[in-house]
């Protein structure tokens, strides 16, 4: 595994979306010294909804159009921070876990590095403290870790986003495709209103059909969904795709 650092995450520095292949030419490569680098037999991978491997390059991510306008704003002092490698660092990685071929990203070690941990809150609290966002909608159930703190910090409400049968109030629910299956995502009738600006946000997107489903719930209540935002993204199961146009906020990137 190689970790890479790449640039400061903030409102005004991004990094280019994961179908950029097709549009970034090799001059545009940011990369610096690995920050930490091993080598060892690959193991095969096979994907689900909640499978994770290890981030082995570090940047933030945002919509294309985002980041396009926002290149242009980019200065050479801000194209490092210390706090996402840092981050990136403190993600340990399970093997073979939930089963063997699998790379398991674990974000309790960074639960347990308090440097860290602060700092993930804080770089989400940077981006939206002037952004009028008056709900922050956890997706169960690493959501529920990173929401709150970040709902206090710029004075929005915090909803949790459920799956069936877990709230105790009238609900509505969204269904959403798994690989096998459907599977539903709910919220208590009530906990927003339309017109309000809304966070969703998770510890990670994969395939994308949770968040999806959370976004979906809120713009059929009216409200709007100003950003999507996750610690991690893998970006070989193109949920960043399955969001469409919807703008998607990461720190950390796994290839």
């Amino acid at each position: 595994m190689q970790r890479s650092l790449l640039l400061r995450c903030s409102n005004s520095i991004c990094l280019p979306p994961p179908n950029s292949h097709r549009l970034r030419p090799p001059s545009l490569k940011l990369q610096s010294a690995p920050i930490a680098a091993s080598s060892g037999a690959q193991l095969s991978l096979t994907f689900s909804q909640n499978y994770r491997t290890a981030p082995n390059r570090l940047r933030c991510s945002v919509s294309e159009s985002e980041w396009k306008q926002d290149r242009e704003m980019a200065t050479a002092d801000e194209q490092q921070d210390p706090r996402i490698a840092r981050i990136s660092s403190a993600i340990r990685v399970i093997p073979d876990f939930p089963k063997p071929g699998i790379m398991f990203q674990d974000i309790t070690t960074l639960l347990l590095d308090t440097k860290a941990f602060k700092d993930t809150i804080d770089l989400f609290v940077e981006r939206y403290r002037d952004k009028n966002i008056s709900v922050v909608a956890g997706v169960e159930a690493r959501g529920f870790i990173f929401g709150p703190p970040i709902a206090l910090a710029i004075g929005a409400k915090f909803v949790p986003m459920r799956k069936p049968n877990k709230l105790p109030g009238e609900v509505i629910s969204e269904e959403y495709s798994l690989e096998y299956g459907t599977d539903k995502m709910e919220m208590h009738v009530g906990a927003v209103e339309a017109g309000e600006r809304a966070l969703v946000i998770d510890d990670l997107i994969a395939t994308g059909g949770t968040l999806c489903a959370a976004v979906k719930l809120l713009e059929r209540v009216g409200v709007h969904v100003v950003e999507c935002a996750c610690v991690i993204e893998l970006l070989g199961l193109k949920g960043r795709e399955r969001l469409g146009d919807r703008p998607l906020f990461v720190l950390v990137n796994s290839t």
